[in-house]
């Protein structure tokens, strides 16, 4: 998919020939609506009563994230390189992935009641806790109003309604959507990579690669990597100490660690109102996304190879 972005970044660009943004729009919605198809009430229930899980998902999402980035600026952080710095911190406060979070989670054979839950609260909590953490590590706070309702109100139709009517018909149609899992399956990696090539096109489509050379690019990536492993390597070791199940623990850890594109992407509009500098500071955010996609899919199908026990995924 990133070679197809590169080779022909304005066939899935925003705008383009292909309408991928409606097609992953409305892909994504029937991909909960396949989650919640699946997910019985009672199994439902179960799954969103372990509040230490909780708890421990949201504060390394909005607090040991934006920590971690924080002291490494006062390290590491000078003016030539303001820009991007403050760009690795908005990926930092960013909410978690809804989407991919939870097919990793499926993948590995987690806890995926939870993990739609903790994956769908992180992105109502973000719409207030990112400009939060932004105007504090801003040195001017930006004087853009953010429309809080459209934005609760969009996520509210993509991922709560969905998976809210999925769960009312699982008594009617779960059995028919246990029988169409492989199908089912191979929608919903279709969607991922609509979603992963789509996002390459609007990266090479503006051109946000240019200005840096390939070493930067490289030390960016890889510091990205780095801080994706830091961090899941730290929730994987507190899930540990507080005596998590693996399938509580693989919800953690990958639910944790992820930050959401899309988020980013829609709210940096708002957030730097200055146009010239939006795409440097999206530039960490693209190579995280990237990366974190290739990594926790590796990991997720370890881990699912390791207990021979590959939890389906639906929708």
């Amino acid at each position: 998919m990133i070679l197809l972005a590169y080779a022909w970044p304005h066939m899935g660009e925003e705008n383009g020939p292909l309408p991928l943004e409606e097609i992953t729009t409305y892909g994504v919605s029937l991909i909960f609506f396949f989650y919640g198809l699946r997910l019985s009430p009672a199994k439902l229930k179960a799954g969103l009563s372990d509040w230490r899980l909780h708890l421990v998902v949201q504060l390394s999402t909005f607090l040991l994230f934006p920590a971690l980035v924080f002291v490494a600026s006062l390290f590491l952080a000078h003016q030539e390189n303001q820009l991007l710095w403050l760009g690795v911190f908005y990926v930092a406060a960013l909410p978690s992935t809804v989407s991919s979070s939870v097919v990793m989670v499926s993948i590995a054979g987690g806890n995926i009641p939870s993990a739609i839950f903790n994956a769908s609260i992180s992105s109502l909590i973000g719409v207030f806790m990112t400009p939060l953490w932004m105007g504090l590590f801003m040195s001017t706070s930006s004087t853009a109003e953010m429309d809080l309702g459209s934005i609760i109100m969009k996520l509210m139709l993509q991922v709560l309604l969905p998976v809210t009517m999925g769960v009312l018909l699982n008594k009617r149609f779960g059995t028919f959507a246990e029988q169409q899992k492989g199908r089912l399956r191979l929608f919903d990696q279709t969607i991922i990579l609509l979603i992963v090539y789509s996002s390459f096109c609007d990266s090479f489509a503006r051109e946000m690669f240019k200005g840096y050379s390939a070493a930067e690019l490289l030390l960016l990536g890889a510091s990205m990597v780095a801080l994706f492993f830091l961090v899941f390597g730290l929730i994987h070791l507190l899930c540990n100490a507080m005596g998590f199940s693996r399938e509580n623990r693989i919800t953690a850890i990958f639910c944790g660690s992820k930050k959401s594109l899309v988020h980013g992407t829609v709210m940096s509009k708002v957030i730097f109102p200055d146009a010239n500098i939006v795409g440097i500071i999206l530039l960490p955010l693209m190579l995280y996304h990237a990366l974190q996609l290739i990594a926790a899919s590796v990991l997720a199908q370890r881990m699912a190879q390791t207990t021979g026990k590959t939890q389906e995924v639906v929708g």
